[in-house]
Parts: structure tokens; C-alpha cells; sequence
């Protein structure tokens, strides 16, 4: 049988085991704390790096000027040769214009040429004057053709946009008051524009 001693040492003895146990237990617990700290904590500073990556650097005010100087150079560079590009094509235009119509007029110049020659050796003057009404017909004909019409003035009142009066008459009656009463010098529209005046007289 055993004593009371010896069953006060088995407790003791147990106690003291009980004891570390427990104490193993707690240090176990902490260290798999502390390792699940860790393992949370790499993540987030993984992540933290990623979005520092992520953010984009903001230019300069440098940075912006040279790009902003760099577009304006460019713009004037595009308008100063489309400038060029436009006062060609006008030029090319205007010159190409001229002789088309100077083509136009040699079979009249042509014509012109031949009647002259015709005064010399014909004696018909009716022959002549008929031949010089249809060289003036055909050149009226290639003015209408390149848009050029005569200004209206035979009983039309006189209109300062169109009429350029060079002399006042005496009025044969009231009607003609402020009327065309002659005319001296024709004038010509092109395409709707003025390119001469007609001189006039205008009765007052």
C-alpha cells in the first residue's frame, strides 16, 4: 500500500506535468498566431506595391509645355502649307481660266482677219457688213457660253448698282424722268457680278 507521502509526491509529480503541458499548448498557440499573421500580412504588402505600380507618374508642367509648343508647331506647319497649297491652285486657276476664253476668241480673231482681207478685194459692202453682224454674233455667242451678259438699259430707270450716269438730259415727259435716255457705253455682268458699268444718260 502506499503512503500519504507518496500519493502527495504522484500529485505533485502529475501536477507539474499538467502543468508544462499546458504551458506547451499556449506556446503552440502563439507561435500558429503569430506564423497567420505573417502569411495576412504578405499579402497586403504585396498588393500595397502592386497599386503603387499601378498609379500613373503626372507630366511635369515641362512636359506638358513641350508637347503643347510641339502641337502648335505642327498646327502652323499644317495651315502655312495648306496657305501655299491654296494660293497654287489659285494661281493655276486664274492662268488656266484665261486661256480657255483666249482659246475661245482665236476663231473670232480668225474670222476678223478674213473680213479685212475681204474690204480689200470685194467691192460689196453688203456682203462686208453682214459678214462683220455675224463675226459679232458668234463673238456674243461665246460671251453668254462663259456666263457674260450685256446690263439691261433700254427703258430701264437708272440704278446706281448697274448704271454709271455720265450726263443729264431734259426729260421728254414725266414718264421718262429719272429713266435711261441713252446709252454710251455698254456694260457686262459676269456670272451675276458687275465687271463694267453701262454709262448712261439719264433724262431729268
Amino acid at each position: 500500500m502506499t503512503t500519504i507521502k507518496e500519493m502527495l509526491k504522484m500529485n505533485k509529480k502529475k501536477s507539474s506535468k499538467e502543468k508544462k503541458m499546458e504551458n506547451d499548448d499556449i506556446l503552440k498557440n502563439e507561435e500558429s498566431a503569430a506564423t497567420d499573421k505573417e502569411t495576412q500580412s504578405q499579402p497586403d504588402e504585396v498588393s500595397g506595391e502592386d497599386s503603387k505600380s499601378e498609379v500613373k507618374k503626372e507630366p511635369t508642367f515641362e512636359e506638358k509645355f513641350i508637347e503643347t509648343n510641339d502641337r502648335l508647331l505642327r498646327l502652323y506647319a499644317e495651315f502655312d502649307n495648306y496657305r501655299k497649297r491654296t494660293i497654287k491652285e489659285r494661281i493655276e486657276l486664274s492662268r488656266t481660266a484665261s486661256e480657255e476664253i483666249i482659246i475661245s476668241l482665236l476663231p473670232v480673231a480668225d474670222d476678223l482677219e478674213r473680213a479685212i482681207k475681204s474690204l480689200d478685194q470685194s467691192c460689196d459692202e453688203s456682203a462686208v457688213g453682214e459678214g462683220i453682224k455675224l463675226i459679232y454674233a458668234k463673238f456674243m455667242n461665246i460671251f453668254t457660253q462663259k456666263g457674260v451678259e450685256v446690263i439691261k438699259t433700254d427703258g430701264e430707270v437708272f440704278n446706281t448698282d448697274f448704271h454709271e450716269a455720265i450726263a443729264n438730259v431734259p426729260a421728254e415727259s414725266e414718264e421718262m424722268k429719272g429713266k435711261i435716255f441713252d446709252v454710251v457705253e455698254k456694260g457686262y455682268l459676269l456670272n451675276g457680278k458687275v465687271i463694267r458699268y453701262a454709262k448712261v444718260v439719264v433724262g431729268n
